[in-house]
């Protein structure tokens, strides 16, 4: 199975999964899921995400058009 497969059926089962069980899952995966949810808090992630702000800026990095950009993401859908 598919880890897109296993999302799906993890999602689906935890929109009705009752209060009890919704809970012992996010036990298991809270340190993970908060790290996620404050990636702003990311040193690591900040300080490249800045590197790649002044590539662009300063047109060492040409970057990639919204046209080329939507035709990649539809190829990798397709797959």
């Amino acid at each position: 199975m598919t880890a897109a497969a296993i999302r799906q059926k993890m999602y689906e089962y935890i929109r009705f999964a009752d209060e009890r069980k919704v809970k012992a899952i996010y036990t298991i995966v809270a340190d993970e899921a908060n790290d996620i949810a404050e990636w702003w808090e990311d040193q690591k992630l900040l300080e490249k995400v800045a590197r790649a702000d002044a590539d662009m800026q300063s047109g060492r990095d040409k970057g990639i058009n919204w046209q080329d950009a939507k035709k990649q993401l539809l190829l990798r859908s397709k797959k």
